[in-house]
């Protein structure tokens, strides 16, 4: 890519540890947004940035389910490891992450919040585990002041593993591959 056009960026949030899966639960080693994140990164040629909360997610998935709801209520924006990646030059930022109770993590909100989105393209993209892209989109319009949101993928978690075909064509018509 050219210096005026360089290459997205694809910011992710992902929680290892206790998971639904297909009405139970499963420990995954690695979170199913970070496997979704790694695929798109071997199809096409992106800078990768995972976010990292200050104060890390539990592996249990309860504990997980409880603090969510708490941050949701407090329209939480947690703490970040590390300084937050630049946007600047960027004409394209996927954005993914898990959905929690319809909603994208709170800390997906840190770091929408705090860039300058005008003239960037956001393509989102979600797990899950019944809730499909829930409110990610709209969440994106709102924050994301200036950007244009282009369509958005959501894999089922448990399917993570095998949406190789679906990830090319979503990557096909947002014009990335």
């Amino acid at each position: 890519m050219s210096a005026s056009n360089p290459r997205p960026l694809l910011v992710y949030f992902s929680r290892p540890g206790e998971n639904y899966f297909n009405g139970g639960r499963t420990d995954l080693a690695v979170g199913n947004t970070k496997v979704m994140a790694q695929l798109i990164g071997e199809l096409i040629d992106v800078d990768l940035h995972e976010l990292q909360a200050a104060d890390p997610y539990s592996r249990d998935y309860d504990a997980t389910v409880a603090r969510n709801v708490r941050e949701q209520d407090e329209q939480a924006r947690p703490a970040i490891v590390g300084p937050l990646p630049s946007l600047a030059g960027r004409a394209t930022v996927l954005v993914g992450s898990p959905i929690w109770n319809v909603q994208i993590p709170r800390i997906m909100r840190t770091f929408v919040d705090a860039a300058k989105w005008s003239g960037i393209r956001v393509v989102p993209f979600t797990t899950h585990a019944m809730s499909g892209l829930g409110g990610a989109v709209e969440e994106y319009a709102q924050a994301c002041r200036g950007a244009t949101i282009a369509e958005g993928l959501a894999v089922r978690g448990e399917r993570v593993r095998d949406s190789r075909p679906a990830i090319e064509a979503w990557l096909g018509r947002a014009g990335l591959r």
